[in-house]
């Protein structure tokens, strides 16, 4: 049976999985990697630690099926996006950890360059805003830090990428130098306008173009690997997506005014906007949904930096919880939040308020609030993000949406999704395959390598859902709507 091997590296895992061409996941293994917080708000990530975990994992799950590793059509790879490192043009090795997309040192740099009056040169150009969570800033700040590094990239021995970048070129041993456009479209850097790297911007932030990768479709092929010896002959890698435009396109959003939600570590809010980029007057940025067959599809996104890792937090700082299923069954042993709300600033809040200063808090606390309380408030905070960014995202776009699409590992939990619904006022389509931003990047595998000849042929493959419905009263559903808008107001 042929087979189609990916990684989906996250940004708290790496995991190998196994997908037949009907798009059905056949098997998978994981491994975390560590979080480096050098300093309040800094998030790093080891790339060594990285790519030995990818060896790992593929070794793991091809030696728990032996039976498909003679029948692997190509290896996909779906990644965190925004992430960036910098490495040795010879050997693939990292000059300096990883400085991963939550990471806010980039913070005084986008402040200034805001005061200087280049945001809509930037907006105009990328879709973005000026704002750390994107690499340009954070790449800036390393090279001002740290010269030898910025020596090493202007002289042609040091190269820059995304984690997608990284992995290929060290999966390669060097011989692709390649990024998609999904990723491209992350940096500050990337014009989606042209669909080329931006010669302008990559003078303001003083990153040599020459340092950055080629740009290819998504579908196209990256090489060939061995992945370290693990198989005995080449595979090439064709696949290669952002992880939110992965679960987007595993979705089946193909057309204008379909969205989806995925629920990882941050989440990410894309709506199909089509074949024009049109920009956001009100926070929501502009991205590249894919390119394929050399006809660019644009969403707009919406961006929350803390969803899943709020839940992280009250398991490993706050020690609430041992295990993220247990908020589940605790925010169902209260009625109601009791007043409580949790805003989940630890990094600055996104759009739609892009306040990078602000801090998170928890607020409506009394002497009854329990526990239960609070993780039913972290739970209710990720659907008041979410509320948040696509309510502005449909005025936005100017279209009505009849439903949304939900992905990542938190459409498991029940009560989530159902407060979703409520609050939303959208019946939300949670896909019962947890690992879409893999699959969107097995789909893009499958047109490379002629499985699929169409999106329309990709539009057959099996697709399950669970539907959730708001069954909330109205009245009420705004009602805590207002005490979570009451709640931000305060915080900031």
């Amino acid at each position: 049976m042929t087979m189609i091997l990916a990684l989906d590296q996250s940004t708290s895992a790496t995991k190998a999985l196994l997908y037949n061409t009907d798009g059905e996941l056949v098997d998978k293994t994981a491994l975390d990697h560590q979080q480096h917080y050098p300093r309040p708000g800094w998030v790093e990530h080891d790339p060594e630690e990285i790519y030995a975990n990818v060896l790992q994992t593929v070794q793991t799950l091809l030696a728990r099926n032996p039976q498909h590793a003679q029948h692997l059509v190509c290896l996909s790879i779906t990644n965190q996006r925004e992430t960036v490192v910098v490495f040795d043009k010879s050997t693939g090795k990292p000059l300096y950890n990883a400085i991963v997309w939550q990471c806010r040192r980039g913070e005084a740099i986008c402040d200034q360059l805001i005061a200087e009056g280049y945001s809509p040169q930037v907006q105009q150009a990328t879709g973005l805003k000026i704002d750390t969570y994107f690499p340009a800033a954070k790449l800036k700040w390393l090279f001002e830090q740290h010269p030898e590094i910025k020596q090493r990239v202007d002289d042609g021995t040091a190269l820059i990428g995304t984690i997608d970048t990284y992995l290929i070129y060290r999966l390669t041993d060097g011989r692709c130098f390649a990024t998609d456009h999904t990723n491209a479209s992350r940096t500050l850097f990337y014009n989606i306008q042209q669909l080329k790297w931006d010669a302008a911007l990559c003078d303001l932030f003083d990153v040599p173009l020459q340092a950055l990768p080629e740009v290819r479709e998504s579908a196209a092929q990256f090489g060939t690997t061995t992945l370290g010896g693990v198989l005995d002959a080449s595979l090439p890698i064709r696949g290669v997506m952002g992880d939110s435009q992965a679960a987007l396109f595993a979705e089946r959003c193909f057309r204008p005014g379909m969205a989806k939600v995925t629920f990882g570590t941050g989440s990410s809010v894309l709506l199909n906007i089509g074949s024009q980029p049109n920009l956001s007057d009100s926070g929501i940025v502009t991205t590249i949904g894919w390119v394929y067959d050399a006809k660019p599809t644009y969403a707009f996104e919406g961006i929350i930096n803390f969803t899943g890792a709020t839940i992280a937090w009250l398991r490993d700082q706050l020690c609430l919880i041992t295990d993220a299923a247990e908020t589940e069954v605790l925010a169902q042993a209260v009625p109601d939040n009791g007043g409580v709300y949790l805003v989940p600033a630890f990094v600055g809040l996104s759009a739609p308020y892009w306040r990078p200063d602000a801090k998170g808090a928890i607020v409506g606390l009394t002497p009854a609030a329990t526990r239960s309380h609070i993780a039913r408030a972290a739970l209710e905070a990720i659907a008041y993000r979410v509320c948040d960014v696509l309510s502005l995202m449909a005025r936005e776009a100017g279209v009505s949406l009849e439903y949304i699409h939900g992905d990542g590992g938190a459409v498991s939990n029940r009560f989530l999704m159902q407060f979703v619904a409520d609050i939303t006022r959208y019946t939300l389509r949670a896909a019962r395959l947890p690992e879409l931003s893999a699959l969107g990047a097995v789909m893009a595998g499958m047109l490379g390598s002629g499985l699929a000849h169409s999106l329309a042929d990709l539009e057959q493959l099996p697709h399950q859902f669970d539907d959730y419905t708001p069954e909330m009263d109205a009245a009420l559903a705004n009602e805590f709507y207002a005490g979570w808008q009451q709640a931000v107001r305060m915080t900031l």
